[in-house]
């Protein structure tokens, strides 16, 4: 008999832990070896057990998930990562396969089923991208990168704010935060300021506090 695959459980909920714990330790050829409920367990956990899959939360309290799998695959490039999360938006998928992700479920749509199948075709050295999540995967790969300085003016302009608060906040000039505006609207498809703030938050670049 092959040795079975290994999998460490990551999710601050005790429940959803304990839920998956079981239906994985039901699965031929699975084994739950270590559970964490943080970023930083999950980190110390991986580099004592180095198990071959892990199934990872998204949002978890401190350190998230995609930062959580950065840093881990920075010092292990080998780690195979599934993230587990509520959230569907463009940017929080594109987010996660920056990291390294090799696999991504929503837990709204993810049944057993799916999870067991995603374990073992990453375990095996495959990806698991539902064709939704795939498809929204493709679409992000076409859209333009915003600089770090545009997400900023992007975030005052969801918080309603004129050119000059805007310019008064980065002590810039107002031609400057025009260009600004110009880049984000180009690079979002908007036609104006209002539109692109609602595309951002349609596509999770900007959310709802």
């Amino acid at each position: 008999m092959g040795k079975n695959t290994t999998v460490l459980i990551v999710d601050d909920n005790a429940m959803l832990r304990f839920g998956l714990a079981g239906a994985i330790g039901h699965e031929e050829g699975l084994e739950v070896v270590g559970e964490a409920a943080s970023g930083a367990d999950a980190y110390d956990l991986y580099a004592m057990l180095k198990p071959d899959v892990v199934t990872m939360d998204y949002k978890m309290p401190g350190e998230d998930g995609v930062e959580c799998t950065r840093r881990i695959r920075a010092d292990f490039p080998d780690a195979r990562i599934i993230l587990f999360s509520v959230f569907e938006s463009e940017e929080d998928i594109w987010k996660a396969v920056k990291s390294g992700v090799k696999g991504y479920l929503t837990k709204n749509a993810g049944a057993v089923e799916d999870v067991m199948e995603a374990i073992h075709e990453v375990a095996d050295g495959g990806t698991y991208f539902p064709a939704l999540i795939a498809q929204k995967i493709e679409v992000r790969k076409q859209q333009e990168e915003l600089t770090p300085r545009e997400l900023e003016v992007l975030q005052l302009l969801g918080e309603g704010r004129s050119n000059k608060e805007i310019l008064d906040h980065f002590d810039i000039s107002l031609s400057t935060v025009k260009h600004h505006i110009t880049n984000i609207r180009e690079k979002l498809g908007a036609a104006d300021r209002t539109q692109a703030v609602v595309i951002a938050y349609k596509r999770g670049i900007l959310k709802v506090d």
